[in-house]
């Protein structure tokens, strides 16, 4: 499913071949025109300087968790969550051509990547991990140095975009891998809507306070997905919370938005969107931007 409206520009943090441009492909379409950004401050400095219109971030990975950086930037911005879409991890193997199996020596890509090929690695013990920045930079890199000794672990948009050749598919421990992206432009005075709402709250240092501001969407029936929380800079011991709520239409959330804000010291919405549910492994899990 494709967001409606124009192509439009994208920054991601990554080179070209990267998961979160392969997510804002299958989001936005093939049209988009995706600006790769060397880090998540730069991608969000993008949109704001107006070299872009939007950018595409991870937030969390089914296995690894959240990507805490993103939390911090999104709520030092001023941007909103207008979709999400959530796409499977499928990493591989590859080299410059002409390598084999036999031929490499040392494997480079994202700690993250590197870690999450377990199996791989004990099926090889002679073969040294390297960490990059990126998974795509990582391919980049091995064929711009022609050594056949070296081979990286990425996605396949990243061998399509970078000449690599792919010598083992599907090297991931875990087959259900998978990362949801969140798609961040400027905020409307219309707010997108959808069946999923994050806020921002930071509450009252005081017995009780989360429980206090978690019972109005409870008695309402409202679904709590996720809850993180983060330091909250210059305040020590202090959080900052962030929750994902599954809503619906009408005066329940309304009304439990209304409760909220009497009994949190602030209540942020980041945004209310349509959620992206995976059917499976090799599901196309995109949703597009509520209307």
């Amino acid at each position: 499913m494709r967001v409606s409206g124009e192509p439009r520009r994208v920054a991601f943090q990554g080179e070209p071949g990267a998961f979160s441009e392969e997510a804002a492909v299958r989001l936005l379409g093939e049209g988009v025109v995706t600006l790769p950004q060397p880090s998540f401050d730069a991608a969000f400095h993008a949109v704001t300087s107006g070299d872009a219109d939007a950018l595409l971030v991870p937030i969390e990975n089914s296995l690894a968790g959240s990507v805490l950086r993103v939390y911090d930037l999104l709520l030092g911005s001023d941007l909103t969550i207008t979709a999400e879409t959530i796409l499977p991890v499928e990493l591989h193997l590859m080299a410059c051509p002409g390598a084999t199996l036999a031929s490499i020596r040392t494997v480079e890509s994202h700690p993250m990547a590197l870690a999450q090929c377990e199996r791989l690695f004990a099926e090889h013990p002679g073969w040294a991990r390297i960490a990059a920045e990126d998974t795509a930079g990582s391919v980049r890199s091995v064929v711009q140095s022609g050594d056949l000794s070296r081979a990286a672990i990425a996605g396949a948009r990243a061998a399509r975009c970078h000449g690599g050749a792919i010598l083992a598919r599907d090297v991931q421990d875990n087959a259900e891998n998978f990362t949801r992206f969140l798609l961040l432009a400027e905020s409307t005075d219309a707010l997108p809507r959808g069946d999923k709402l994050t806020l921002a709250l930071r509450l009252p240092h005081l017995p009780g306070a989360l429980l206090a501001v978690l019972e109005p969407f409870a008695r309402r029936g409202l679904n709590l997905l996720k809850i993180e929380s983060r330091p909250i800079h210059g305040c020590p011991w202090e959080y900052q919370f962030y929750l994902d709520v599954e809503v619906g239409s009408g005066e329940p959330v309304v009304e439990a938005l209304q409760e909220l804000r009497r009994k949190a010291q602030s209540v942020r919405v980041l945004g209310c969107y349509t959620a992206a549910r995976p059917a499976g492994k090799r599901s196309q899990a995109v949703s597009g931007r509520g209307t």
